[in-house]
């Protein structure tokens, strides 16, 4: 089921010659969803730097601008989505600002899907993984271009500047998100007791959609989803590449893109466990290399999600 129209998806993420991070995360869900992608690599390693090892090349700002020339001394700088994730340089991340903002003069209803990497909780003590001056640029400069976020909790609270306890702190969290710019947020996993219990990780969702005469309306969503009991890299490039695909099949319905999103990667994940763990053998621990995301492998679950997850509307 391809989008009516040729869309086209500029991408501006990691690139590994081995696995399934970054743009190796994005490019072929999105593929398989009938978008077109044209990638910029911003960092070209061996692997992800979960290995022990890993050898590469880092894509400065003066090298994407270079790009970014290229292919508008061509006329063919025009695009439907821009989509970046995890970035280590300031200076980079101000040029992925100037970009977004010039194509969104092309054309007025480009979307610009940005997951605000910074850092994630561990043991409930939050810490940041990049490095701290690119909070300020994310939080004054990128969000309020961005139109869809994809924050952890962590994230959320370091972009908002408020902690989140309890789900209505985390609706009001939203909120302050949506006033910054970007009309749809989700806050991909959080630490919020779920419902059904600890064995469930909570997402939330808002979308705040303005009606043609002129009110304005939010849909707020939970999704519980089962935990895994392992550490996967590349999840959250998949997820915002997904919920880039099915939010614009479903650009008023956060819920349904929300639950064909988060089945998608629940169905990766358990087939990425199953094939790590025959692989580690018996008793072992998988390795790194073990728990790279069976992608190509879950190309029917990525298409066509069965609905394993539900969400529930607040």
């Amino acid at each position: 089921m391809e989008p009516e129209r040729e869309c086209r998806v500029l991408s501006i993420q990691s690139h590994v010659v081995r696995g399934y991070v970054g743009n190796k995360a994005a490019t072929f869900p999105l593929q398989v969803l009938g978008f077109e992608v044209d990638t910029v690599n911003s960092v070209q390693f061996s692997n992800h730097t979960g290995y022990a090892h890993w050898k590469g090349q880092v894509l400065n700002s003066d090298e994407l601008h270079e790009l970014y020339e290229g292919l508008k001394l061509n006329k063919v700088n025009q695009y439907d989505y821009v989509l970046t994730g995890y970035t280590r340089d300031t200076s980079f991340l101000a040029m992925v600002v100037d970009i977004v903002q010039e194509l969104k003069q092309q054309n007025s209803n480009l979307v610009y899907v940005c997951d605000p990497v910074m850092g994630d909780k561990w043991n409930g003590e939050g810490s940041m993984y990049v490095p701290k001056d690119l909070l300020p640029v994310y939080r004054d400069k990128v969000v309020p271009v961005a139109d869809i976020i994809t924050p952890n909790q962590f994230e959320a609270e370091l972009l908002t500047g408020r902690k989140i306890h309890t789900e209505k702190d985390a609706l009001e969290v939203m909120d302050m998100l949506h006033a910054m710019g970007p009309e749809t947020v989700v806050i991909t996993s959080s630490d919020l007791q779920a419902p059904l219990g600890n064995d469930y990780l909570i997402a939330l969702g808002s979308h705040r959609k303005t009606n043609a005469d002129g009110t304005k309306m939010t849909q707020r969503i939970r999704v519980e989803s089962p935990k895994v009991d392992a550490v996967f890299v590349g999840t959250g490039d998949l997820f915002a590449a997904m919920l880039l695909a099915w939010t614009h099949k479903h650009p008023n319905n956060l819920k349904v893109a929300c639950e064909k999103t988060v089945s998608a990667m629940q169905h990766v994940l358990q087939r990425t466990i199953k094939s790590a763990k025959a692989q580690a053998g018996e008793g072992n621990k998988p390795n790194s290399a073990h728990l790279e995301l069976r992608m190509v492998q879950s190309k029917q679950d990525i298409e066509n999600p069965e609905i394993i997850v539900k969400a529930t509307v607040l």
